[in-house]
C-alpha cells in the first residue's frame, strides 16, 4: 500500500509540474501589436488642360494712329499677308511729303556743291585757288552728300510707316481674340490681335505647388488616347493661383472636332506611380516604418505563424514619414505583420497579437452581457 500511495503522489507531481510549465509557457508569449500590409496603389493625377498653339503671338501696329477699319473677326482663319486693321494715314502721308522734299533740297545742294568742286579743282591745278579754299570746297561737297544721304533715309522711313499704317497677318493661323475697334487710338506695340500660328498644338496644364509636372502623360479624348511629352515648365509657381504652368507636345494631331482653347481631361502618373507599374519591378507594400527591421545584412519584417514570430526578407524602396515601402516575394496585401519592437524578436519566439485578444475579450464581454436564453 505504501508503494501504491508514493506511486500515485508521484503521478499527481508530474501533473502538476506539466500544468505549471504549460501555464508558464502561455504567460511568457509576448503581447505584440500588428498592422496589416496594403498594397501601394498607383498615384494618378488627373486634370484639365488647354488646347493652345506652340507660337501665339500678339498683332500689333508698329506705328501710333487711329483705327479707321477692321477687317477680321475673333475666330477667322487667316492666311499670311491678309489685312488685319488699317490706321488713319493722313498725318504718315505728309510725313512723307516734308522727307522728299527734304531730299529734294539736299539733292539740289549736293548737285551745287560737285559743281563748285570740280571747278575749283581746275582753278586749284592752275595755281589760281589756294590749297586752303579747295580743301573747303571738298569738304562742303561732302557734306552736302551726307545730308541727301540722310534726307533720303527719312523718305525710306516715311515709306515704311505708311506701309506700317496696314497691319497684315505675319502668318496663316487662327485669330484667337480681336480687341481692335475703328476710332480707337493705340500705340505702337499695343496688341489689338493675338494669331495661333498654324502648326503643332499642345496642351497647357496647371499643376498644383507640391507636385512637380512629370515628364510624360496622356490626353483623355472621348474614345482615344494621345500621348503627352512634357516640353517646358514655368520657372516658378505662379504667385496668384500657386501652380505650376506646363506645356505638353501631343504624340499626334487631334481630331478636327478639337479647337484651340478647348478644356480636356489629361492623366499623369507620378514617379512612384511608375515605378509601381514597370513590368520589371516588383509589387510595393506599404507598412509602417517600426515594421522594418534592419538588424543583419538586410531589412526584414515579423508576422505571426502559429503564435510564433517568423522574418521574412524584404527590400526597402522607400521611407517615408511614417510609412515604409517595401517589396518582397512572400508579402501578400492584408498580412499582419509586427509593427513594433522588432528589435526584441528572434526567430520562433512566442508572440500574441494584441488587437487578437483585444477583440477576443471583447467578445467574452459580449457573451456574458448577454441574457441566457
Amino acid at each position: 500500500m505504501r508503494q501504491l500511495a508514493a506511486f500515485v503522489c508521484a503521478a499527481l507531481l508530474l501533473a502538476g509540474c506539466g500544468e505549471s510549465s504549460t501555464s508558464g509557457g502561455d504567460t511568457a508569449a509576448r503581447r505584440v501589436k500588428t498592422a496589416p500590409v496594403a498594397a501601394v496603389a498607383a498615384p494618378v493625377i488627373r486634370l484639365t488642360g488647354v488646347i493652345r498653339a506652340r507660337y501665339e503671338t500678339p498683332q500689333a501696329f508698329q506705328v501710333s494712329g487711329q483705327i479707321v477699319a477692321r477687317r477680321v473677326d475673333s475666330g477667322q482663319r487667316v492666311a499670311r499677308g491678309d489685312v488685319l486693321f488699317t490706321l488713319d494715314d493722313s498725318d504718315l502721308r505728309q510725313s512723307l511729303t516734308a522727307a522728299e522734299a527734304e531730299l529734294a533740297s539736299a539733292s539740289a545742294s549736293a548737285a551745287v556743291a560737285r559743281a563748285d568742286l570740280e571747278r575749283d579743282r581746275k582753278l586749284f591745278e592752275r595755281d589760281y585757288l589756294s590749297r586752303q579754299a579747295f580743301d573747303r570746297a571738298k569738304l562742303s561737297a561732302k557734306q552736302s552728300d551726307t545730308e541727301q544721304a540722310a534726307a533720303r533715309t527719312r523718305v525710306e522711313q516715311a515709306k515704311t510707316a505708311l506701309e506700317h499704317a496696314t497691319l497684315r497677318a505675319e502668318a496663316d493661323g487662327l485669330l484667337t481674340r480681336v480687341s481692335g475697334e475703328p476710332g480707337q487710338v493705340v500705340d505702337a506695340g499695343h496688341p489689338v490681335a493675338r494669331l495661333a500660328k498654324a502648326g503643332p498644338r499642345e496642351i497647357e496644364v496647371a499643376f498644383p505647388s507640391d507636385v512637380r509636372p512629370p515628364a510624360t502623360g496622356e490626353l483623355l479624348l472621348d474614345d482615344q488616347r494621345i500621348g503627352l511629352e512634357r516640353r517646358e515648365v514655368s520657372g516658378s509657381v505662379d504667385p496668384a493661383s500657386r501652380t505650376w504652368q506646363a506645356r505638353y507636345r501631343l504624340a499626334e494631331e487631334l481630331p478636327a472636332a478639337v479647337g484651340l482653347g478647348e478644356v480636356v481631361k489629361a492623366r499623369f502618373e507620378t514617379p512612384a506611380a511608375r515605378l509601381a507599374a514597370a513590368p520589371a519591378s516588383p509589387r510595393l507594400y506599404r507598412v509602417p516604418v517600426a515594421a522594418v527591421d534592419e538588424r543583419g545584412e538586410g531589412a526584414q519584417v515579423w508576422h505571426l505563424i502559429d503564435d510564433k514570430a517568423r522574418p521574412l526578407d524584404v527590400s526597402v524602396a522607400r521611407v517615408e514619414r511614417d510609412r515604409a515601402l517595401i517589396s518582397g516575394e512572400a508579402l501578400e496585401e492584408g498580412m499582419e505583420v509586427i509593427a513594433l519592437g522588432t528589435h526584441l524578436l528572434t526567430p520562433g519566439m512566442p508572440v500574441k497579437a494584441l488587437a487578437q485578444s483585444a477583440a477576443a475579450g471583447r467578445e467574452a464581454a459580449v457573451q456574458k452581457e448577454e441574457p441566457a436564453p
